[in-house]
């Protein structure tokens, strides 16, 4: 029986060898944040001669993949990605995820949307039928928080997670409570972004993932998005 652990390095070689083909002298990879993502990190550096640099979505990774020797370079310096690379908090079969349980959503959201394959990298226990066993993340601005959880109040119940600082200087809220089909979470995820004081809803439903690599007993699977 492998370990939650073992399932993530098995994922995390996977994803490398999925990228390896797109990878010249002149690529840059886009690189999540989280547990599976620092395995992901240590699988890359042994083919680091591959590419050009890597974008970060979190100062966490960013350390990590520097003390690989890595070079991280602002997003603002390219204008496209050969590939993303990160985790999820939960992902269904339409690949709509719920991600932020790092807290690092808005960065994550920012860096996929440059990516021309934003390739998710999870174990089994991950993939559900609907969204919402996992809290919800918003992150939002300080000063909004309060307002922005009297909004959010009629779609769950947010609480706010004390003492966290996003590395954008936000808060997070995180929505309980809630159970959504894909279509429901791309409803939800617009309406959260039109409420003034949200930066970023954890929500990935209008922009899914291009292709999910499943950790199981039984090897890495692949999950494409539908048609």
């Amino acid at each position: 029986m492998l370990t939650q652990d073992e399932l993530k390095q098995n994922v995390a070689r996977e994803a490398v060898q999925y990228i390896l083909p797109l990878l010249d002298n002149t690529a840059v990879v886009g690189v999540g944040t989280g547990s599976t993502v620092d395995f992901f990190i240590d699988e890359l550096a042994k083919h680091k001669t591959r590419f050009r640099a890597a974008v970060s979505s979190s100062n966490r990774s960013t350390e990590r993949l520097q003390r690989h020797g890595i070079d991280v370079i602002d997003l603002n310096e390219v204008t496209e990605l050969v590939a993303y690379v990160d985790g999820a908090d939960e992902i269904n079969h339409d690949l709509a995820m719920t991600k932020g349980g790092g807290g690092a959503l808005t960065r994550e959201k920012i860096v996929a949307a440059l990516a021309r394959q934003f390739v998710c990298i999870v174990d089994e226990s991950k993939v559900v039928q609907t969204l919402g066993r996992f809290p919800l993340p918003v992150e939002v601005l300080p000063m909004a928080r309060a307002m922005v959880a009297r909004r959010l109040a009629s779609e769950g119940t947010p609480v706010w997670r004390d003492g966290f600082v996003t590395d954008n200087g936000g808060h997070i809220l995180d929505i309980q409570g809630l159970q959504v089909d894909t279509e429901g979470a791309r409803r939800l995820e617009s309406r959260i972004n039109d409420i003034p004081g949200v930066v970023c809803c954890g929500f990935f439903a209008l922009a899914p993932a291009h292709v999910a690599l499943v950790a199981t007993q039984d090897g890495v699977k692949t999950l494409q998005r539908p048609a």
